[in-house]
């Protein structure tokens, strides 16, 4: 396009040189000649130009023309290509909004149960202060304390393993005996649960020695009876017995965390010294697992005296059996024997017969072996 510009002022100034020239009419016809002839050139370069021209506007019309086609696939590919991802991306929007929806109400639904279990909560600890007001007597705390024991021993022993209020000879009387062997275990579910209460709700540091040291003779007072009364190997009982304190944090406070102020009272040690042995709910569970452990292979090794003793009687039997099948085999051995004696004594009776006779004859062949049997 620029040349074009510049062949056009070309073009101008000519034709202006041209009017010039006319202007002053020259005399000369042979310059007059030479000017027609640089028009005729100029008028042959101008239509040069524009065909030149015409054919660069059609080859950029063209390549223009396969430009657009080309861009215009590239773009239908393009926009094909979104539309795919866009409904891809659509489907799993609307899926992930649906799960969404769904775990939505899922946790609404949850959130409702747990709102309900709260208030049911605050309502069971409305009744459990309740309880606790009523269990403030001692009678009541001891049942609590051997119902719980009770219900621990039927989860995990069979009934004719345990008994629950065992009396010994003299009328004295335990919470409960576990069989094992031939022996039995006393189990006592009366801890002093009082003065530890006192202590727990001991106000000042004070009144928490005053009563630790209340709550320690309570109890070891309590193990020195329970060791006097129920531990009676010589009413076939073990030489150790147990109590049972009804609740973890209890036994943790009262038992094993024992300490005040860097000092130690022992009292587990001072139990296990006089063959008591203090258990919680999840202790004692541990220990009647084992004790059922140790039924069962009491039961199965009863089980295998039987089977030897029934094994013995079966050895005896074989060997009855086999007395019985040796001196058949003797019997037999001799009937075979006289067998033979008896077929060689026909054969000389038959030659004989034959030198009376002159008749020569063959016995029937002996078979070797008496009809019937086998060797």
């Amino acid at each position: 396009m620029e040349t074009a510009g510049v062949l056009l002022m070309a073009v101008v100034l000519v034709l202006l040189l041209v009017s010039l020239i006319m202007q002053f009419r020259p005399r000369d016809s042979g310059l007059n000649q030479q000017i027609m002839d640089l028009k005729n050139q100029l008028q042959e370069m101008k239509s040069g130009q524009m065909q030149a021209q015409n054919q660069a506007l059609l080859q950029q019309t063209e390549l223009l023309r396969q430009t657009q086609q080309g861009m215009s696939g590239q773009l239908n590919a393009i926009m094909r290509t979104v539309n795919e991802n866009l409904s891809k991306t659509q489907g799993n929007i609307a899926s992930q909004l649906s799960q969404t929806g769904a775990v939505v109400g899922e946790i609404q639904k949850k959130l409702g149960a747990l709102e309900e279990t709260t208030k049911q909560m605050k309502d069971i600890g409305k009744d459990i202060s309740s309880l606790q007001d009523i269990l403030r007597a001692p009678k009541l705390r001891g049942n609590l304390g051997e119902y719980l024991l009770e219900d621990l021993l039927r989860q995990v022993l069979p009934a004719g393993n345990f008994t629950l209020q065992y009396a010994f000879p003299d009328g004295a009387k335990v919470d409960a005996v576990i069989t094992l062997g031939e022996r039995l275990i006393p189990v006592d579910a009366k801890f002093p649960l009082e003065s530890f209460v006192r202590l727990f709700e001991a106000g000042d540091e004070e009144g928490r020695k005053k009563h630790k040291k209340e709550f320690v003779k309570s109890f070891k007072l309590r193990v020195d009876e329970i060791a006097e009364k129920y531990i009676r190997p010589d009413c076939g009982t073990y030489d150790f017995a147990l109590i049972y304190i009804p609740a973890e944090n209890v036994f943790y406070e009262a038992v094993i965390s024992d300490g005040l102020d860097g000092r130690n009272y022992g009292i587990f040690n001072y139990a296990v010294e006089k063959h008591v042995i203090p258990v919680s709910p999840n202790s004692f569970y541990a220990y009647l697992m084992a004790i059922a452990f140790g039924l069962k292979g009491l039961k199965i090794e009863q089980r295998t005296k039987q089977i030897l003793k029934d094994l013995v009687k079966v050895q005896e039997g074989f060997a009855q059996f086999y007395a019985d099948f040796c001196l058949l085999g003797k019997h037999l051995g001799y009937a075979s024997g006289k067998y033979d004696e008896t077929a060689r004594k026909a054969e000389k009776f038959q030659d004989r017969l034959a030198d009376f006779t002159g008749a020569r004859g063959e016995l029937p062949a002996a078979s070797d072996k008496l009809p019937g049997l086998e060797e």
